[in-house]
């Protein structure tokens, strides 16, 4: 039986995302009318969910994403440590195989298991699996908060998904995601397993 479940969600479409820019940490994007409109769509098909708590990231455009749920007066907590992973001297760029090989190298080398290695002027996902560990440790320490909803974005996300299930880190790129996307995982006390995986049913 689950102790805890988690709707993970990725914020909604930035004007940046469909350009191709790069964000991260340290680029904090406003949702688009897509974004908007994907977020309401979530809202409606789990308004019914009787969620205990809702936690985002510190960047605006995870808190937008769950607005219409904050305005219910749910509770919710911004954590820095739910933040995107910082791209460094890669924030605000476009990025294309063409112009940036050094950007697809670095995908390139985590994906072999050189997950220590920070992207240049950024971090590393091992230093974002470090800083996203003290989140989850305090969420899963309130037993009260039984249903919870999580929205941050993709690269933390798959950090967080490969470490919470066991996966290496480097295999996090096997947990693909969308604009507004879903994971519904459940928490037995001692492990997670996952029942929804990438879900956009919502969005149809």
């Amino acid at each position: 039986m689950s102790l805890k479940k988690i709707y993970l969600i990725r914020h909604g479409q930035t004007d940046l995302n469909l350009q191709g820019i790069v964000q991260g940490s340290g680029v904090d994007s406003s949702l688009n009318e897509t974004g908007r409109w994907q977020a309401e769509k979530f809202f409606q098909a789990y308004q019914h969910v009787k969620f205990d708590k809702i936690y985002t990231s510190a960047l605006q455009r995870s808190v937008q994403s769950v607005q219409p749920f904050i305005d219910l007066g749910i509770p919710f907590e911004q954590h820095a440590g739910l933040n995107e992973i910082c791209w460094g001297h890669r924030e605000g760029t476009r990025i294309t195989p063409e112009e940036d090989a050094y950007y697809y190298e670095m995908l390139e080398r985590w994906n072999q298991g050189e997950t220590h290695l920070p992207i240049e002027g950024g971090e590393s996902p091992e230093q974002v699996a470090e800083r996203q560990k003290p989140v989850m440790e305090l969420i899963l320490s309130r037993p009260e908060e039984q249903t919870i909803l999580i929205c941050m974005h993709g690269r933390a996300m798959r950090v967080l998904l490969a470490w919470l299930l066991h996966y290496p880190l480097h295999q996090m790129d096997r947990f693909t995601h969308h604009n507004l996307c879903l994971y519904e995982l459940n928490h037995t006390g001692t492990m997670f397993w996952v029942e929804k995986f990438d879900d956009v049913s919502h969005l149809g």
